[in-house]
């Protein structure tokens, strides 16, 4: 029988660079834990990029989208459904936001921010000013938001109003804020760039500056968003409020729904045929979020998040303070971190952290990052850094 890896390599597009001496075949997920076609065991701390919130097969998600399919799995938005309705009532109520609209990812529910602000302000305001290093998509006018060149190579010419500023340097952004200007747009946490935490002064800052100019801010809380930081929204930490933010991949606990969220003011903008989305809010997807939601928001859930997240985050600046100077920085908030090495050796680690049973993320050739569930316990987080540490630790030795 033709194996997957031959049928992957031969039918699907390589956009992925999956290998198949390094690359795994995944065939179950329980909690923390998935499991390769051998039987081989690993700790999750990719979390499908931050999307699996609840770890695998979450009780309360499975059985939500059990009886959702059995009820009704999908009919167009010309008609109204009770898990769309509902779960736009609980992200409202636990949010800056009056309104919402449901799309299937973080790049549409980004490309309906673009298109929100720009018709707010039409005509005359349509310039976006996003960041140097951060990551809004994959679609076009996303990559074209995404601060960092390598993700648009090869696709010019690109959509036109998009311009960069430097993170944490409210300076760069004031300096690029002119009459055309319609929208700042921030990562409260970068994360594909890094994992490079908001200043608070940064953050008030741009909030006055749009105040002050009309401009909206915009924060992409796609991967930063959903508890992960130990708040349910990480805008929630510096006590700002956007105008619009961005939800996604965590809060369907495995499903694939994007949100994107307004003050009601800047949501009317939108009129019937403005935007739309055939399988946005699709009634199954929309259960499941439910399920994830009401599991975050039951006390004290986000409490223990914030507990065990501070002691992954301990260890590794023990890590680093013990690494011989190997270890560059450690940065994050919550459960998202990232461990910067001085050497280009972070894809080298990733393998090795795989071969000994921990699945982690390399940013380029010098970052780990870490995105493990919010459901793991104290001694999951141990284990990983006991794997990091022997990991790092042979990485000296070898050198």
């Amino acid at each position: 029988m033709i194996s997957v890896e031959e049928l992957d390599e031969k039918y699907i597009i390589n956009t992925y660079g999956r290998q198949k001496e390094r690359n795994l075949f995944l065939v179950r997920g329980e909690g923390v834990y998935v499991w390769d076609e051998q039987g081989r065991r690993y700790l999750d701390f990719v979390g499908g990029l931050a999307v699996n919130l609840l770890g695998h097969c979450y009780p309360a998600v499975v059985d939500a989208v059990c009886k959702q399919v059995a009820e009704l799995s999908h009919v167009s938005n010309l008609y109204y459904t009770r898990p769309q309705a509902e779960l736009a009532r609980i992200l409202v109520e636990n949010s800056a936001a009056d309104q919402v609209f449901f799309a299937n990812s973080g790049a549409e529910a980004n490309e309906a921010a673009f298109k929100l602000a720009r018709k707010y302000h039409h005509p005359g305001r349509y310039k976006i000013i996003t960041a140097g290093k951060s990551f809004h998509g994959r679609t076009l006018a996303t990559v074209t938001a995404t601060g960092q060149d390598k993700y648009q190579r090869g696709f010019a010419p690109l959509p036109e109003g998009f311009l960069y500023a430097q993170f944490n340097n409210l300076a760069s952004f004031e300096k690029l804020v002119d009459g055309e200007t319609a929208a700042i747009m921030i990562e409260p946490v970068q994360g594909e760039g890094g994992v490079y935490v908001a200043e608070g002064d940064f953050i008030r800052g741009l909030r006055e500056l749009c105040d002050r100019t009309g401009v909206l801010l915009i924060f992409d809380e796609v991967q930063c968003g959903m508890g992960r930081t130990g708040r349910l929204w990480a805008y929630e930490h510096w006590g700002v409020q956007p105008d619009i933010f961005t939800v996604a991949k965590g809060l369907g606990g495995g499903l694939p729904i994007g949100v994107m969220l307004a003050r009601s003011e800047v949501a009317g903008a939108f009129a019937p045929g403005d935007h739309a989305s055939t399988f946005g809010g699709n009634p199954v997807v929309c259960r499941a979020a439910l399920a994830v939601l009401q599991t975050i928001l039951e006390k004290p859930f986000l409490d223990e998040v914030v507990q065990r997240s501070a002691l992954f985050m301990n260890g590794l600046q023990r890590l680093a303070k013990s690494s011989a100077g190997e270890i560059k920085e450690i940065r994050g908030l919550g459960m998202m971190a990232a461990l910067e090495l001085r050497e280009p050796q972070a894809v080298r680690a990733q393998r090795e952290c795989q071969e000994k049973g921990l699945l982690v993320n390399a940013i380029g050739e010098h970052t780990l990052r870490f995105l493990p569930p919010l459901v793991s316990s104290e001694a999951e987080l141990e284990q990983a850094l006991k794997i990091l540490e022997a990991v790092l630790g042979g990485l000296e030795e070898g050198q």
